[in-house]
């Protein structure tokens, strides 16, 4: 999951849904979750639901931006800074796993103590619901985030194939291009995990992500003031 970076609240918001064009300038026109690229119906998503939390209805610092079928999924859970991973505070991205199949899990080489936190987030908002997973996991007909996250899967890998055979500066700034109209920057990051080139140009890419996430040669490590 691709971790943001959150500026300074733009405005004071008398109705949340008018933060929705900030929250886009600020992250891009994705999902803060599943990471889908959306040019419109993307939703001010409460981190907090607002139903429970209705002193931070209007709270720039409660506000991501979220899909329908993420947003279906969490719906009012009670949330908090505990038990949870955030992209907007953990580098969310060391923490969870992509898969050939669409398949999503923490990564394996996670803490003992941060592992559930990050179960935790991928469970909020269904994002291990697959044909593959027991009954209580599969998604229904209208969720198909993880056969779109398969796509994606296998047009990265097939990028990073191309790329060995015809690298070019030129080349490298059309994967990036592509990637960005694609959405799930975690599955592109991942193609790419030994190019720190590639890496480079897919962070600055992509609007708010969070750049103290990564080493100087652009590799993972833990955020500051997070959990991972």
């Amino acid at each position: 999951m691709r971790p943001v970076t959150r500026s300074g609240a733009p405005a004071a918001y008398a109705k949340y849904q008018d933060a929705i064009g900030d929250l886009e300038a600020c992250f891009g026109h994705y999902c803060s979750y599943c990471e889908r690229r959306f040019p419109a119906l993307l939703a001010v998503e409460h981190v907090s639901p607002k139903i429970s939390d209705r002193a931070r209805r209007t709270d720039w610092t409660n506000f991501l931006l979220g899909c329908v079928n993420c947003n279906s999924v969490k719906g009012d859970t009670p949330t908090n800074d505990q038990d949870f991973l955030w992209p907007d505070k953990d580098n969310t991205l060391s923490a969870i796993e992509y898969k050939a199949g669409g398949l999503v899990q923490p990564s394996p080489t996670l803490d003992p103590a941060i592992a559930p936190k990050a179960t935790a987030l991928i469970e909020l908002v269904g994002l291990d619901r697959h044909p593959g997973q027991p009954p209580a996991k599969q998604p229904n007909d209208r969720d198909k985030r993880y056969l779109q996250r398969e796509e994606k899967w296998q047009l990265a890998a097939l990028m990073r194939m191309k790329l060995t055979r015809n690298d070019s500066i030129d080349f490298r700034e059309v994967i990036v291009s592509l990637a960005r109209e694609s959405g799930f920057f975690s599955i592109w990051i991942a193609a790419f995990h030994d190019d720190p080139d590639m890496r480079r140009r897919l962070v600055e890419a992509h609007v708010g992500t969070a750049r103290d996430c990564f080493e100087a040669d652009w590799s993972l490590k833990a955020r500051t003031g997070g959990h991972i």
